[in-house]
């Protein structure tokens, strides 16, 4: 079962190490070493049901690119 309850022990110094590693990086570096470290965190969660639990939460909420101007027009 994927946890959401907050579970980092020093939020504000794992988002400060967040920031850090995109540092000096072009967007497409960037992008690269966010998509490593899913796949290294994805890796050591390892359980499928959790990963795609995750992928859900994450996309939730999320407009398909084109859909908002649709969903504008229709307001």
């Amino acid at each position: 079962m994927l946890n959401t309850e907050p579970n980092i022990a020093a939020p504000d110094d794992f988002y400060e190490a967040l920031l850090a590693i995109h540092q000096d990086l072009l967007p497409a570096q960037s992008r690269l070493v966010d998509a490593k470290l899913i796949l290294l965190l994805s890796n050591h969660i390892g359980d499928p049901e959790v990963l795609r639990q995750a992928m859900a939460k994450a996309r939730e909420g999320i407009v398909p690119a084109g859909q908002d101007a649709i969903l504008a027009a229709r307001a």
